[in-house]
């Protein structure tokens, strides 16, 4: 094994109204670990973590001495893909429906793929994506890209 893993574990987002994350992705449908509380949470996708962290904890840690970000787009996507061209579509209308922005509708792309972007409540963007050479294993974790 490298002495840095080549694998992504957690992601992190800082929150700045955590309980609203916290029943925005609970209404997407995703299972809250049974660790999360009411100074965190955690939801396991595929073999990584989302975890939910308040936003000024997070930059105490991570960004020690830096202002904090002032909202809007951060530059930063999360993709959730999904297993065929239809279930973008559907995933979409359940993501809008539990409370996201609608960003871009679900679209045809050049690549040869099909996607739409979404911002949860407090603005981060989620790509819907579903791409042929795309293949997951048994817990929805992708094992390849192409």
């Amino acid at each position: 094994m490298a002495a840095m893993p080549s694998r992504l574990s957690v992601v992190t987002i800082g929150a700045r109204d955590l309980p609203t994350l916290r029943s925005f992705y609970r209404a997407l449908g995703w299972s809250e670990l049974s660790v999360s509380d009411e100074t965190w949470s955690a939801f396991l996708l595929g073999g990584a973590l989302l975890a939910l962290y308040p936003l000024p904890a997070l930059a105490a840690e991570a960004a020690s001495g830096v202002s904090e970000p002032a909202g809007g787009w951060s530059g930063v996507t999360l993709a959730c893909n999904v297993d065929n061209r239809e279930q973008v579509d559907t995933a979409f209308a359940t993501a809008v429906q539990a409370g996201a922005t609608v960003v871009t509708e679900p679209t045809d792309r050049s690549w040869g793929g099909r996607s739409a972007y979404i911002a949860d409540p407090e603005g981060n963007r989620w790509e819907i994506a579903w791409a042929r050479t795309a293949l997951f294993d048994e817990r929805g974790a992708l094992v390849s890209f192409g």
